[in-house]
This record gives C-alpha cells, sequence and structure tokens, in this order.
C-alpha cells in the first residue's frame, strides 16, 4: 500500500505531535488530496489535534480555476471553514510576513510534475526563503514525481530567473518535490527549518507508473491543463510549445501531448524528424494528427501536427525524450520552411525583454541552435548531455526512494 506525506500525517499520531498547539498554514491546491480524495484543507481541520488557520494557493488557485498564465486569484475566505485563503499568484508571488503571521509552521501539500517550468517549484522555493526570514518552518507532505527518476534538459543559466525558472535546475529534474526541497535548500542556501514527511510504498521506477503509482491512486488535474498521466510525462517537452506560434493543444482534450498548426503537415514533419535524429524517437509512439482547438491557439481551425504516444507498452521512460523530440520538431519545422513564423514575441510569466522561448528553456541556446542552418543533432546532444551528467552528479545524495 502507498501512502503520501498528507496519508502518513493524518495516519500516524506520533507524526502530528510537534504540531500539537502550533497554527498552520497550508499551500495547497486541488490535487492535494488524501488517498480517498478528501482535500487536505477539509483532512486536516477534521484532526482534532490539529489547527489550520490559513491557506496559500499558488498559480491556477486553490481551487484550479484559473485556465491560463498571467491570470491571477484574489485573497478570499473560504466559505466552509471561514480561513483566509492567500493566492500567491495575484498581488504577489512570494508570501508576505502578513500572510504568514496567521500561522506558525506551513505545511506544505502540491502535486508537482517533475519539471523545472512548473511554477509550483518556485512557490515552494519562494515560501521557503519567507518562513526562513521569519524563524517558520516547513513541512513538505511528500508526493509522487509522474515524471519518473529519468532526467533530461538543460540546467538554467545563471541570468534566465523568472517564475518559471527560479534557479539552476534542470528541464526535466527527476526528483519529488520532498527531495527538490532538500536540494534546493542546500543549494540555494536557505536557512529554513524543513522537514520532509516521506511516502511509504512509493517505487519511483516501477512499472507501469514509472513515477506515478498508477492503478494505485487516482490523478487529479494539478492545474486545467494537467489532464492526464500523459501530459505529465511529455511536459518537459511540449511545455516550450507555449513560447511558440504552435498550438500545444489546449482547447483540446489531449493538452500538451503534441502540436500543430494550420499551415504544417504533420507526417511531413515526422518524417524529416525522423531522418535527421531516429536515436532520438525512442520510449515513445508518434503519429501525424489533426485537431481543432476550440480556444487559444488557432482556435476554431484545422491544425496538423504529431501527437506523441506514452500510454502503451512501448513506453519507456529512460529512452523517451521528450525535451529532445520537441527540439527537434522546431528544428524539422525550420529545415522544411526555413522563414517559419515559429518563436512568438510576448510577455511570458511577466518577462519582457526576452523571447519566451528563451525564459522557458533557461537560456538562448536552444533557439539559436534551431535558427542555426548549421547547427547539427550533435552539437545540441552534447550540450544537453553534459547538463544531464552534472545535474545527476549533484542531485543524487538527496534521492528518497
Amino acid at each position: 500500500m502507498i501512502q503520501f506525506g498528507i496519508d502518513r500525517l493524518l495516519h500516524e499520531p506520533e507524526l502530528r505531535k510537534p504540531l500539537q498547539g502550533l497554527r498552520l498554514g497550508l499551500l495547497a491546491h486541488p490535487a492535494s488530496v488524501t488517498e480517498t480524495l478528501s482535500h487536505s484543507m477539509d483532512a486536516i481541520l477534521q484532526t482534532p489535534e490539529l489547527k489550520l488557520t490559513c491557506a496559500f494557493g499558488p498559480q491556477h488557485g486553490m481551487r484550479g480555476e484559473k485556465q491560463y498564465n498571467m491570470i491571477e486569484s484574489d485573497d478570499y475566505v473560504d466559505p466552509i471553514h471561514k480561513i483566509p485563503v492567500f493566492s500567491l499568484y495575484g498581488k504577489t508571488r512570494r508570501p508576505t510576513d502578513e500572510m504568514l503571521s496567521h500561522c506558525d509552521l506551513v505545511l506544505v501539500d502540491l502535486q508537482d510534475l517533475g519539471c523545472r517550468i512548473y511554477t509550483y517549484l518556485t512557490t515552494l522555493i519562494y515560501m521557503m526563503e519567507a518562513c526562513a526570514k521569519l524563524g517558520k518552518s516547513v513541512w513538505l507532505l511528500d508526493r509522487p514525481n509522474p515524471a519518473g527518476r529519468a532526467i533530461e534538459g538543460s540546467i538554467l543559466k545563471p541570468g534566465a530567473e523568472s517564475f518559471v525558472g527560479v534557479g539552476p535546475v534542470i528541464m526535466r529534474h527527476g526528483l519529488t518535490l520532498g527531495e527538490i526541497a532538500l536540494y534546493a535548500k542546500e543549494a540555494f542556501k536557505i536557512s529554513v527549518d524543513l522537514k520532509v514527511i516521506e511516502m511509504k510504498g512509493y517505487e519511483i521506477n516501477e512499472a507501469p507508473g514509472y513515477g506515478w503509482p498508477l492503478e494505485k491512486r487516482a490523478w487529479v488535474n494539478p492545474s486545467p491543463n494537467a489532464p492526464t498521466l500523459s501530459m505529465a510525462r511529455c511536459y518537459s517537452g511540449t511545455v516550450m510549445l507555449e513560447g511558440t506560434t504552435l498550438s500545444e493543444g489546449r482547447g483540446t482534450t489531449r493538452p500538451l501531448e503534441g502540436f500543430g498548426a494550420p499551415d504544417l503537415d504533420g507526417a511531413k514533419i515526422l518524417g524529416e524528424m525522423e531522418r535527421l535524429a531516429p536515436e532520438w524517437l525512442g520510449g515513445c509512439l508518434l503519429r501525424p494528427f489533426y485537431f481543432e482547438p476550440t480556444f487559444y491557439k488557432h482556435q476554431g481551425k484545422l491544425c496538423s501536427g504529431v501527437q506523441i504516444h506514452v500510454d502503451h507498452s512501448h513506453y519507456d521512460p529512460n529512452s523517451f525524450k521528450p525535451y529532445r523530440i520537441q527540439s527537434l520538431a522546431f528544428k524539422a519545422i525550420r529545415n522544411l520552411h526555413p522563414e517559419y513564423d515559429l518563436f512568438r514575441d510576448f510577455p511570458y510569466e511577466y518577462v519582457f525583454d526576452r523571447l519566451a522561448i528563451d525564459v522557458i528553456t533557461g537560456g538562448e541556446e536552444l533557439r539559436l541552435w534551431v535558427d542555426d542552418k548549421a547547427a547539427r543533432v550533435s552539437d545540441l546532444e552534447a550540450m544537453l548531455a553534459r547538463d544531464e551528467k552534472l545535474w545527476k552528479e549533484k542531485t543524487a545524495h538527496v534521492h528518497l526512494y
């Protein structure tokens, strides 16, 4: 039987003893649920010796109602429990002293996707820093990394920090939120009193979930466009689509599992990808497909593109390389259509002085590689392999599972 951190807190009286008499805050979102799918806020408030006095909601809101980036949430009073819920994606991104005056210790119960750009990691770091400043403790109730232990991508470069890149972290980091909290405390020199409540019975490399306890725990969207485990597996590559003119499938039932546009031919793109680097296409199945977004990019237009399938027996997290696959798709489009308007110039997560693709990838290297006619697959491979080796060495000691 698997127990997440919240389940252990509720089931083990010894764990709760240090919390008795303390005013507790809770950083959570819609996927913060127990094994019976009760929301963590409700479950904690129904535990007599625990006193929850406030809560904090990250991007998309405590209730997950906000659809896309840069759509802010307001503070409010929970209508049932009558405690304040402070937005950490509204007037401020960082917890203020006034917010934290409502509690003595903060419980963090967030379902992450195992990707640097997913903003719950940044919100966690900001919470750790704010609590360190005020001498308050943080207890992280750990949850699975649905993308598993595999590592991929580039490490964010100095000067490229943003709300979707809190520091020198690799894109697909291969850690649970508890593990990366331990790493961040050390690497970012955050002097916070941090306790990680580990999961019980969690095997991060176990098939068929390879990170997610498939058929043992229900999937609840941690954000509106994270509806499936497949999306979580693809996200560290497909998230780059947010910095392009290509549709990432928002407005369809399978967002962030593929891409397309009205003026492209998915079959030709896939053929060019197979010609350029067939060794990057393992661990999944790829197919040309058509879709028509009901909102957002290319709304109401028939798009042609490529879909990534990772929900079958061919899936292998160690050979599946979503960052490379998406990078290769960009290169294939550039080869087929040299003048294609690929990279969008628009504010991304309140960054106005850089292209969105550079904010997302944590530097200029990926975009420059795509646009350089002379750049080869081996050039990007060498850069990624270097960062992946470095990240693996730097984080192995924080593995809890």
